[in-house]
Order: C-alpha cells, then structure tokens, then sequence
C-alpha cells in the first residue's frame, strides 16, 4: 500500500481507531501518546501512528503488501503539512461544514450504541459532550486534509489506456483479493406532517416571542428548555458566526433582514420551525440565536408515507415505471436519488460495495435476507436529524468475492490509478511545502527518512 495511498483510509477511519485504541491503553497501561512530530502548530502524536498503522494493515487487501510504520508516519507527516499549509494557504473549511459531518459521525456512533447517551460513558469513557468535541477536531482536520488535496490535484484525470496501463504494471500474482459486493439502492420518502402539527409549532413559538418581548421569559433560558437543535440549545440557541451562504437559506434571508437584537416570527425550513434573533451582522459574516422546534409526523403520516411507496413498488415490478427513474423523480434522499437511488463506495464512486460499507447495522441485515432482483416493503427508519423516514429497498445485484481483474474491477482500478497519479503530483508538491513550515521529527523517527526527497 503506497504511502499516499493510505490518505483516503485514514479520513474515513481514523476516528474509530482513535476510541478501540484508547480503551486498549487504558486496559494494558501503555503509555502511547509522546509528540513524535511537530508541523508549525501542529503535532503528531505515537498514538496516533499506532492505532492508524493498526487499522492500515486491518484494512489491506488480501495479497497485497501491508503497510509499514514509516509509510503511516510519513502519511500522518503529510496530513499535518497539508493542514498548516491550508492556514498559509488561505483554504478554509467552514464551520458549517465541520458541525453537519460532526453531528452525523457523532449520530452514527451514537446509533451503533442503541442511541442511549449515558451508554458512551460506559463504552468510551467519555461524555457525550466530551466525544463531540474530539470528533468534531477530527473532522476539521480529515475535511481541511480533503479540501487540500482536492486543490493539489485538481483537475486530474486518467484514461481509459492508462487506467490498463496501471492494471497490467501489477503482477498476477499481487492482484488484490475482493470480499463479495452488492448493488443496492433506495427511495426514501420523508413523511408528510399534519398541518395541524406544524400550526401547533407554528403558535408556540410565536407565544414565546411574545413572552419575550413582554418580559415575562428569557430567550437563552427557552432555547434551552426547548429547542430541538443539539448543538446550539444548551447554548441557549447561539450558533455562533456564519458566513452567507453557509445555512439554510430561508433562515439567512430572516435573519439579514431583521436589525440587530431583533427576534423574527417562525420560519420554516428543511430542518424544523425556527425563532430566530440577530445578535451581530458584520462584513460577510453574521451571529443568530434560534429555538428550533421540529414537527412529528403522527403514525397516520407515517402510514400514508408505507402506502404511497407500496403503491411505488407495485408499478416498479410491473415494469411500469424504472426503479431508476423513481429514485431521481420521488426520492427525497439527495445523496442517492441522483445516482438513481443506488449507494456508491466513497472511495471509488462505483455501485458496486460491499455490505460492510453501507455501515447502518440494519441496512446490513435486511439486504442480507433479501432476494437479488426483489424489492422491500416499505421500512421505516429513523434519520438523526430528521425523524422517522420510510424507504424501500432495491438488492439489484451480488458479485462474488474475485481475484481483482479489469472487467469487473474497471471503476476500482480507474479510482487507484488516479490515486497513484494523485501520489505523483502530491510528493512533489511536498517537496517545495515542506520549506514553508518548521518541521521537527523525533529521533525515533529518524530512520523513516520523511524528509529526504524520494528518487
């Protein structure tokens, strides 16, 4: 595995190794964490190298050569430089960004517990608050990594000849091993809520505005009491400075239309009902607080929802409607609904995956004891942010596990091609960064060689 390479690995499991290592530590008493790099501001810490090298040869393909200590050292050397070189740089990712990828990977660990947040404390030793704050430094840096390399190889493509080029320069006999994959795909359908629901809502926060503005209650101590947003409620509602465009825009057209101090009347957007109040409008950015109340579909809502997709599932068996089609038409998942509904791999944007990368544990095992070709019945499911949504399920096809060739494995050898092309550019680019920061390696490091330019 090229150095390099380990890149994509690492932003998509650092995060989890990072919390199975520590609970090890914390049982066998090693002491891990020693600052073994530096990068301007930035450390690199033993135990970080350890659990990512772990993971790294966890992850390798069968029959090919896993990594070493150095390759994941002068990996993690490379994150950090790409991160001080992004301050230098001017290449920002935003706060917004940082706190949707937080809360949905805070979600997904929280629903692999069974949803309890007492329960983190038991399993990782941390407060829900406490593990927030790490994921959400983790995301700032895996995003800041991203966005970086993103701008370093912009633009890079490969061709069809290159990408056999790349499949006939690996030998026969280190052609990696595939586990068996599947094409899935979904249409997921967000119930619609009684308006009676949503004119309750609607009410409720127009009568807290009044309170406020009466004096007979406190906004900071209503959004805490009340407000559905995680993040911001326990600061009653303060969500900090935004730039324009950053959120939703029915709340940033009230908000930079109301004088500052102002409290507007409720305002619906994707995520729920909002109040909302300008606290601070300056330049491009601008600072609100908000109680957000979000409307639940009744089990009436939800039964109408179950309907309308069996009826979507009767027309896709009868070959009178695509399932394809339906997805982009009715589908409100806007990650799938553009592919045609189906799940792609996040490292090579193919339909084919394998079950372990479609991470919901539930999703797992309904495939599992699916048909290949059927459709589910309708399910329902529980979204983070959202609430109860209802999808169906399409098990298209199964493709057994393989020793890699180029037919079947054309989008995965096209994707590793580019990443080695995507190498090229970077460790030349890394030869003229490195001079734009300090850099100071520990001796037991030494030996990797990070710094000396590769021939």
């Amino acid at each position: 595995m090229n150095k390099l390479n380990l890149l994509t690995l690492i932003l998509f499991s650092l995060f989890f190794t990072q919390q199975a290592i520590a609970q090890e530590s914390s049982v066998s008493g090693q002491v891990l964490d020693k600052i073994v790099a530096k990068v301007d501001n930035n450390i690199l810490l033993e135990s970080d190298v350890q659990k990512t090298f772990l993971e790294a040869v966890a992850q390798s393909q069968q029959g090919m050569t896993p990594p070493s200590r150095c390759d994941v050292f002068e990996t993690l050397l490379i994150n950090k430089l790409m991160v001080a070189k992004a301050e230098i740089d001017s290449v920002i990712v935003t706060e917004a960004e940082v706190m949707l990828q937080a809360d949905n990977r805070f979600n997904m660990v929280l629903q692999q517990i069974g949803g309890d947040e007492n329960t983190l404390l038991q399993v990782y030793g941390k407060t829900a608050e406490q593990l927030k704050n790490e994921i959400y430094d983790v995301m700032k840096e895996q995003l800041t990594v991203q966005r970086m390399r993103d701008k370093i190889t912009q633009g890079l493509t490969v061709s069809p000849a290159e990408v056999r080029s790349f499949f006939q320069s690996i030998p026969q006999d280190s052609l990696p091993f595939f586990s068996a994959e599947v094409t899935v795909g979904q249409i997921v359908k967000k119930p619609e809520v009684n308006p009676q629901v949503k004119e309750n809502i609607y009410n409720q926060l127009k009568q807290f505005k009044e309170d406020i503005m009466a004096g007979r209650a406190d906004f900071a101590d209503l959004a805490r009491r009340y407000s559905e947003d995680p993040g911001s409620g326990a600061q009653g509602g303060d969500l900090g400075f935004f730039r324009r465009g950053e959120l939703a825009p029915e709340y940033e057209a009230t908000a930079l239309s109301l004088r500052q101090g102002e409290i507007s009347d409720p305002v619906e957007t994707q995520f729920g009902f909002h109040m909302i109040q300008l606290l601070e409008n300056k330049g491009g950015s601008y600072n609100t607080r908000h109680i957000l109340r979000i409307p639940q579909a009744t089990e009436d809502d939800i039964k109408k929802t179950e309907r309308y997709l069996d009826s979507l599932k009767t027309e896709i068996e009868a070959g009178r409607l695509e399932f394809a089609k339906a997805a982009k038409d009715y589908s409100d998942d806007r990650n799938t609904s553009d592919n045609g509904g189906f799940f792609t791999d996040p490292g090579t944007s193919s339909n084919r995956l394998t079950l372990r990368t479609l991470e919901d544990p539930v999703l797992y095992f309904t495939i599992d004891s699916m048909k290949v070709g059927s459709i589910s019945k309708p399910i329902r499911f529980e979204d983070p942010r959202e609430g109860t949504k209802v999808r169906i399920l399409y098990y298209k096809a199964k493709y057994p596990a393989h020793r890699a060739n180029l037919n079947d494995d054309y989008e995965k050898m096209k994707a590793a091609a580019l990443r080695k092309k995507e190498d090229e550019i970077l460790s030349t680019w890394f030869v003229t960064a490195k001079e734009d920061v300090f850099i100071d390696i520990d001796p037991a490091y030494d030996r990797c060689n990070a710094l000396v330019e590769k021939k």
